[in-house]
């Protein structure tokens, strides 16, 4: 781990441990999810992604500035978006929507190291991804899979690529399929508790930048 990797790491948990205390409070919480929620485990759960997160950041893009402050403030939204998921099961337009043209302005200047000038399989990722997982939702009823996961999933592709996204994706689901078999069978949710898969393909997001070179 590099120095600038550590110092973000440390950073990352600091922002990790605020955005979970954030998420208490915003957005507005309904009476399913009253707000002030104290300390639990996910905080713990937000706090060691922030920092698992950054200190990706740092040791990917270290010595390319702009790939750094870029991809930098996606990362603080999808910090910001794992807390809000876990605590309310939202993802907010906040969070995802200013991601997308960003990153299509990003991506189409060639400036995007993990894109370059393959545009194809990132438009591809940004569009057929999003549209797969949302039809394959759909027998499973309203809000199996919401419009803040599918708008997290086009600035996904967008920013990392074709390969990078679909890596993603896959380690996403597949990460949610252990953790729900575990909690299934500890019994701690039935078949009929409604599960985010926000958090799983923010996860995967970044871990897909990590497995790829």
């Amino acid at each position: 781990m590099t120095p600038l990797a550590a110092i973000l790491g440390v950073a990352g948990l600091v922002l990790g441990l605020a955005a979970d205390r954030l998420a208490t409070r915003w957005p507005e919480h309904d009476e399913e999810h009253p707000p002030g929620r104290r300390v639990d485990w996910r905080t713990v759960a937000c706090g060691a992604f922030g920092a698992f997160a950054m200190a990706v950041l740092g040791n990917r893009f270290a010595g390319e500035p702009l790939a750094l402050v870029l991809f930098g403030a996606w990362f603080v939204t999808l910090i910001v978006g794992l807390a809000t998921d876990l605590d309310q099961r939202l993802l907010t337009n906040e969070v995802t929507l200013p991601v997308i043209p960003i990153a299509l302005i990003y991506m189409l200047t060639g400036s995007n190291p993990l894109v370059g000038t393959d545009f194809l399989p990132a438009l591809a990722a940004a569009t057929i991804l999003p549209a797969i997982l949302y039809l394959a939702s759909i027998p499973f009823g309203e809000g199996a899979f919401g419009q803040g996961d599918v708008k997290l999933l086009v600035g996904i592709g967008l920013m990392e690529g074709g390969i990078r996204a679909f890596t993603g994706v896959v380690s996403g689901l597949f990460a949610a399929g252990l953790v729900l078999a575990v909690l299934l069978v500890t019994r701690r949710i039935t078949l009929h508790t409604y599960i985010p898969y926000g958090p799983f393909l923010i996860f995967g997001a970044v871990w897909g930048i990590v497995v790829r070179p």
